[in-house]
């Protein structure tokens, strides 16, 4: 009888060379002698552990990613166990006695590469009256080593960040076999946080400046110091380039938060932001989607979130097939009502399906998903470019204080449609493709920025009417292979990628009117333009790329080197929207190398180091500078980075010291008062030190946090006018420490709070002028009780952002705009499963 539910945890084999060819020939000689005697030499061949304490399930999970060994065992039967964990040089056998010491589970090694773990009623229960042995249900946990559908990296202690994650065209791998610095967020951090959207778990992160979502449609992110949209396509959706939402990606539908610092271009190949006019090279995000697992999932959230808005999020999974093969995950999710900016009311809803086949060879995940935003009054950004000539910045306003009058109406919404799939053409190869599009539109019927006049707070707004839409295609496709020669482990890798993004734009714009105080704005009367019509083609980019890496490791992986190479195009069309004529073109290309070393002096310490290119399509100047639409040279931006992780055991602490170049662009003002120019000069060269830590302190106290220290100058500018100088939207420092505490006082209450400082950040890089630095702290509880009439968990949720309702400057972008901080808000969740 074959079991009903699995799921699969393997690890790849040892390098064992002639060994394996041997065991081949003899096996036609004399099969069962073999077969004992290669499980007696693999349960006998030691390996360094170093797992911690903990949760048995994520134990053994581990286990099996250093052992090469599946591991087998009933759903039910870890449930609820913690092990001591497995240190030092062991054999197989004597790491599965003491990863179960204590647990009252016994084991059985049923092959070379196969453990059992059964309880004693179900080893009781093997043998039936006529002496026939049926093994009780069973489940192989885990996935695949590089294997990116499935079940993702196990969580680490805490279950706040994962083990791992996906790094690009080389599919999953460990943090500790990672030479880049990579975090990947979970679904119960965003579950326990209710983050209720993607740039919400970007806060965590000590290296990433995230704008959040009250007020605004627009997500802009700073990471290492260097800025992007999220319309850039600096996001992909597990792993393909363009495909995640394009304005505030709802979390309702994510595993995992997956944020990888520095260029990624060998590992994720040339995204539309590398061809775009923005885009960050400090990282990109990659958003893992929910899909179904071994245990049925019914799930019922409701929610407030001040001033009043309620909402209700439902999460449904299943498992289907005579092996669990068909799984199907749906998340819809719909919040309405006023949001803690004065007269603002917002409306946001999500729908996502996940499809999933997952066989022995093959492997196929199918995504839908529709996300739609309704903001009235929208939340504006601040043009301060006019104002540089003041010894310091202007203090913020009131953070729930609109700067807009009602009925400035922006909606937005993204459909998307993916397909990805993977085959095992032999043992130790696997090839692996996936295509998707999406379509998103934007209407503005209101506003969209307001322009700081002075030091005293007047500002100027005027009423728009913008109608924009993008069309994605996004595709890849490669080979992932495995092999040894003679000492030497392979892991080669072999990615094509290409994006076709259509970018259509319509754009009208009244008259100017003063407003005389951002503290106190009063508004008059204003004009409305007429309407422009539907959106007509603006450009059309494409990217594309190959690439070939190898990773090479000697002494059971305790030495690790990855090479590689990325062959990148770049093209983009610009058209006059009223004409339809062709106005500026350009392609550029490049071939950008990668190296990444890891070096393990101990099993729970790796000393890492890398060097990456990426090419940058230069910038085409957007319409509010005075030379719009002239066209910049490509660029090829690098980064050289140093550091070393440690697993403590129970706690993780990574260091990072990295050094980015780019070429810069500087805004120079107008004398006369007229719109800047923007020039491409000289470089932008970040430096900086991260240090992170994430886990469990004790079983009752968990740690997620870091620091980034950063030295932000422009260099090599023309005649050395600008050398020195501050670079715009990198502040100088960002702290970021969270704690969550399981009082002992009443079982199943835990406290939380996060503490967020971030350093002043520069205004305009020519000016010099900076917004100060600010500091927030964020308050929360939760509550976990057996429900009376089914006996499962519900949990209650009470979040404060911004405890004391301070009002600051949050951040800048584009070399003088500005954008305010969160107001103080209240978050409110009950969960119930059935």
């Amino acid at each position: 009888m074959r079991p009903k539910k699995f799921a699969v945890v393997e690890a790849r084999e040892r390098s064992r060379g002639r060994k394996r060819v041997v065991a081949r020939l003899l096996a036609s000689i004399a099969i069962s002698a073999v077969a004992v005697g290669t499980t007696q030499a693999q349960t006998q061949r030691t390996i360094s552990y170093s797992i911690p304490a903990g949760s048995l399930d994520t134990a053994l999970t581990r286990f099996g990613a250093t052992s090469g060994i599946q591991v087998l065992y009933s759903a039910s039967v870890t449930q609820g166990l913690r092990t001591p964990g497995v240190s030092g040089n062991l054999s197989s056998q004597a790491a599965v006695e003491q990863l179960l010491a204590g647990t009252g589970l016994s084991y059985r090694f049923t092959g070379p590469n196969a453990v059992t773990i059964s309880s004693p009623d179900q080893a009781a229960s093997a043998t039936d009256a006529n002496g026939a042995t049926t093994l009780a249900p069973i489940v192989i946990k885990g996935n695949r080593v590089t294997s990116t559908i499935g079940e993702p990296p196990a969580p680490y202690a805490g279950g706040q960040v994962a083990t791992g994650g996906q790094l690009g065209m080389l599919g999953n791998r460990g943090v500790m076999d990672t030479p880049f610095s990579q975090t990947s967020y979970t679904s119960k951090l965003i579950e326990d946080q209710q983050a209720r959207t993607v740039q919400d778990v970007l806060n965590n992160d000590p290296s990433v400046v995230a704008s959040n979502s009250s007020g605004t449609p627009h997500d802009y992110q700073v990471i290492r110091g260097f800025g992007g949209y999220g319309i850039d396509g600096t996001r992909t959706l597990n792993g393909l380039a363009g495909m995640a939402p394009l304005f505030f990606p709802s979390s309702d539908y994510i595993e995992r938060v997956e944020i990888l610092k520095g260029p990624s271009a060998l590992l994720n190949g040339m995204t539309l932001a590398s061809a775009a006019v923005t885009g960050t090279i400090g990282g990109s995000v990659n958003l893992v989607t929910k899909s179904a697992t071994d245990e049925p999932i019914t799930q019922l959230t409701t929610r407030y979130v001040s001033n009043s808005q309620i909402g209700a999020h439902l999460d449904v999974g299943r498992r289907f097939g005579a092996d669990n093969e068909f799984g199907i995950r749906f998340n819809g999710s719909i919040d309405g009502g006023h949001t803690p900016i004065d007269i603002q009311h917002a409306n946001l809803g999500t729908a996502a399906l996940n499809l999933d086949y997952s066989g022995e060879r093959a492997r196929l995940s199918l995504d839908f998903a529709h996300q739609s935003q309704k903001l009235d009054p929208n939340g504006v950004y601040v043009n301060a470019r006019s104002i540089g000539s003041l010894s310091s910045f202007p203090r913020a306003p009131d953070s729930s204080l609109s700067l807009v009058p009602s009925g400035s109406e922006y909606k937005t919404n993204s459909t998307i449609g993916m397909i990805r799939g993977e085959v095992d053409l032999l043992e130790n190869v696997t090839a692996y493709g996936a295509i998707g599009k999406q379509r998103s539109e934007a209407d503005l019927d209101g506003f969209e920025k307001i322009r700081l006049l002075d030091g005293n707070g007047r500002y100027s707004i005027a009423r728009e009417i913008q109608h924009y839409s993008r069309d994605i295609l996004s595709m890849q496709g490669g080979i992932r292979a495995k092999f040894d020669t003679g000492p030497v482990d392979h892991a080669l890798s072999v990615n094509l990628s290409r994006s076709e993004l259509t970018y259509k734009r319509a754009e009208s714009e009244g008259p100017s009117y003063i407003i005389d105080s951002i503290y106190e704005p009063v508004f008059p009367l204003m004009t409305s333009p007429a309407d422009p019509g539907d959106p007509r083609k603006s450009s059309q980019t494409t990217a594309s790329s190959i690439g070939f890496a190898d990773t090479l490791s000697i002494f059971d992986e305790r030495i690790q080197f990855m090479a590689g190479i990325r062959y990148q195009e770049a093209g983009i069309d610009n058209f006059n929207v009223t004409t339809g004529l062709l106005t500026s073109n350009y392609d550029a290309n490049a071939w950008t190398p990668a190296f990444g070393l890891v070096v393990k002096p101990w099993e729970n310490v790796s000393v890492y180091a890398n060097y990456i290119e990426d090419l940058r399509a230069g910038a085409i100047v957007g319409t509010t500078y005075a030379n719009a639409g002239e066209v910049f040279s490509p660029y090829v931006s690098k980064q050289y980075e140093a550091g070393v992780k440690a697993d403590w055991g129970q706690v993780t602490t990574t260091l990072a010291v990295f050094q980015i170049d780019k070429a810069a662009s500087i805004a120079i003002d107008d004398p006369l008062g007229g719109p800047p120019t923007l020039t491409q000069d000289g470089e932008e060269r970040i430096r900086g030190i991260e240090l992170n830590a994430y886990g469990e302190l004790t079983p009752e106290v968990r740690l997620l946090g870091g620091l980034t220290l950063l030295d932000p100058r422009l260099v090599k500018t023309e005649d050395g006018t600008l050398d020195g100088k501050r670079n715009d939207t990198a502040p100088k420092v960002r702290a970021v420490v969270g704690a969550e505490w399981d009082t002992p006082f009443m079982e199943g209450l835990t406290l939380t709070g996060r503490l967020t400082h971030t350093g002043d950040a520069v205004v305009s890089n020519t000016s010099g002028l900076t917004i100060p630095s600010w500091t927030t702290l964020d308050l929360g509880a939760r509550y976990t009780f057996n429900s009376p009439w089914n006996e499962k968990p519900v949990t209650v949720r009470f979040n404060v952002d911004n405890v004391f309702d301070k009002d600051y400057w949050a951040g800048t972008y584009a070399s003088g705009f500005v954008y305010r901080g969160q107001p103080r808000t209240f978050r409110l969740s009950t969960e119930f499963k059935f």
